[in-house]
């Protein structure tokens, strides 16, 4: 569905919205649905939810289910306030494989009447709005890599599939097919939701997967990826697993990316980053390449939230795993099809993908801010300089200086700095989200450097 879509729906439902709630229940009731999930994200992209029978669902949309902010991470309230309300989007439902007779609709957060400032979702919204002011819709792609592990009696996680044991198991058939029921029933899954699932595979890590699905607005995309990772889990909880987007679960393999593959349409949807006459060969536009200057230029503090742990930096390194480099991202620059730059450019063109992103990030949060770093590029016409081909993990610190190529954070500490320094962030987040995603991910710091880890004890407890 395209941002186009979701006007007309929105019209549609204030024209006459209380038809098109009769509509939505007609149809829920006819598939044998009983219970609405009425589903929002808070500052970690968790999905939160209260759950209505079918029949009160246009009592939700006009704001019935309430919920105290105060009790959730990075839904910034005090516990005085009044409640946010959760409103479904009613264009739109998923029905959970693992519950047929539940269907989960993406929701708004609501405060007296108004979409609450700090609702991610709402972040997103109004970020897609200053776009559609210049014209131009925001499509987003993401490629979703995760491990699905089990527990063994000794507490131990391991693959779900006893014979995922090769050491460089990339792409591999038979580790493939031997998970293949359970990727199948997922794969059907996602399809059944209208994902559009054009492949999949085995990553470079036991027991890793990912799933690749038709890209939409983003909107859309996010309101998917929400609902994926809770599918997913489910799913894998029924087979006796754990489905884990953890960027980093094992030190020796592969982290899970989410790769944000990004560009801008008109309003007839054409794909204004696609053009045959690049000067620089890559099949990118004017447009596309200002996006990316953007980009290059918010680097740091976007990378606080498209790799928002403090395990995502753990996977933004240049080695350790099975299969030598991690083929992550460590530095703010952009090339062709080139997996060592933060920003690459297929080999078809007409799209960015950024490879920094983790698939534990707030898809509403990431994607909003990437898109404003984009249209500031814009705005100001700015020019990233030229690609980079080459491996750029093998670049010397004098090269990459001579390019102007700088580091990326580090440490999630690093980029919650950058984060805090850069007034985009501000002006994106509102002042009470930008406040509160800075206080819980700075307590996340604080708790981990506080935490005595095994490695800690292994390497100094008789050391001295």
């Amino acid at each position: 569905m395209t941002t186009t879509d979701l006007i007309d729906n929105e019209r549609a439902s204030a024209a006459d919205p209380a038809k098109q709630v009769s509509t939505v229940v007609a149809e829920l009731h006819s598939r044998g649905i009983r219970y609405a999930m009425v589903s929002f994200v808070d500052a970690h992209g968790k999905s939160k939810s209260k759950v209505v029978p079918v029949d009160h669902l246009p009592d939700a949309v006009g704001g019935s289910e309430l919920f105290t902010g105060a009790a959730l991470d990075g839904v910034p309230q005090e516990v005085s306030d009044e409640e946010v309300a959760a409103v479904p989007d009613i264009s739109r439902y998923f029905v959970l494989p693992t519950r047929p007779d539940m269907a989960w609709f993406p929701s708004t957060l609501h405060y007296k009447g108004s979409v609450f400032e700090a609702c991610s979702r709402g972040i997103l919204q109004r970020t897609m709005a200053a776009a559609a002011e210049l014209g131009y819709t925001f499509n987003l792609g993401v490629e979703t890599e995760f491990f699905v592990l089990r527990r063994t009696s000794d507490g131990d996680l391991v693959p779900l599939s006893d014979a995922d044991d090769l050491a460089k198991p990339c792409y591999d058939s038979r580790g493939l097919l031997r998970n293949f029921d359970f990727i199948d029933e997922l794969v059907s899954a996602m399809n059944d939701a209208g994902f559009e699932v054009y492949s999949f595979d085995h990553e470079d890590g036991n027991g890793q997967f990912e799933t690749d699905f038709g890209y939409a607005d983003a909107v859309t995309t996010a309101d998917r990826l929400t609902y994926f990772r809770l599918m997913l889990t489910e799913m894998a909880h029924q087979h006796g697993g754990i489905a884990t987007f953890m960027p980093k679960p094992f030190d020796h393999q592969t982290g899970s990316g989410g790769h944000m593959n990004m560009s801008l349409a008109d309003a007839d949807g054409k794909n204004l980053f696609a053009t045959d006459s690049d000067r620089r060969g890559l099949g990118l536009s004017e447009l596309g390449y200002q996006f990316i200057a953007g980009v290059l230029r918010h680097a740091p503090a976007i990378c606080a939230v498209v790799a928002p742990t403090v395990n995502s930096y753990k996977r933004l390194i240049r080695r350790t795993n099975n299969s030598g480099f991690t083929w992550a991202p460590i530095f703010g620059c952009y090339g062709g099809n080139n997996r060592t730059n933060m920003l690459r450019i297929p080999l078809a063109g007409g799209r960015v993908e950024c490879r920094a992103a983790d698939s534990a990030n707030n898809p509403y949060l990431a994607a909003a801010l990437m898109l404003a770093a984009g249209l500031e590029g814009i705005r100001d016409a700015a020019d990233p300089g030229a690609p980079n081909m080459e491996n750029m993990y093998l670049l010397s610190e004098e090269e990459l200086a001579a390019r102007g190529i700088s580091h990326l954070p580090v440490s999630l500490e690093a980029a919650l700095d950058a984060f805090d320094a850069d007034p985009l962030t501000l002006e994106v987040f509102g002042a009470d989200m930008h406040a509160s995603f800075l206080e819980l991910k700075r307590a996340e710091v604080d708790a981990y450097n506080a935490h005595v880890s095994q490695w800690e004890i292994d390497r100094y407890l008789e050391f001295f």
